[in-house]
């Protein structure tokens, strides 16, 4: 996909932890079922085949029981800067790219994730659905699986 501005929504932090466990925390699926989703869900793994070509899927279960399914196809790995997939997050999002870039800063990793959208529209939909408080929140669950897992 192309990665215009008016196509892409981003979110940088710093996590205080090395990259090396940064990126662990990505590629490795029962670390992922700790973190990924907004506080309040459980994740948990169908498939992760996490390498160029392999696919994901998890089912995410809300605070009230509801389920949904997010899933995808891994185009691009580079151990341990880049991850490139493909993402649906059934029924709200579907048909994007999600980049998570990796960047060590000593003992500290900066991170930029960044969801590619089809169309300029969809991209403005998307953040008024709460973009930046789903993904924010994801990454606030991340942070805090970090720093347990340091302890």
């Amino acid at each position: 996909m192309s990665n215009p501005d008016n196509l892409t929504l981003a979110i940088h932090r710093t996590f205080n932890a090395p990259i090396q466990m940064v990126w662990d925390a990505w590629a490795q699926s029962e670390k992922i079922a700790q973190w990924w989703g907004p506080k309040g869900m459980q994740t948990k793994v169908i498939q992760h085949d996490f390498s160029a070509g392999g696919t994901w899927k998890y089912v995410m279960t809300m605070p009230d029981g509801n389920e949904f399914v997010t899933e995808g196809v891994y185009s691009e790995i580079i151990v341990p800067e880049k991850i490139i997939s493909s993402a649906d997050f059934k029924p709200m999002t579907e048909g994007v790219e999600i980049q998570a870039l990796l960047e060590p800063s000593g003992d500290k990793t900066n991170f930029i994730f960044k969801v590619v959208h089809p169309t300029a529209e969809y991209c403005k939909q998307q953040e008024e659905m709460g973009f930046y408080k789903g993904w924010g929140s994801t990454f606030d669950r991340l942070n805090e699986y970090l720093k347990a897992d340091m302890q």
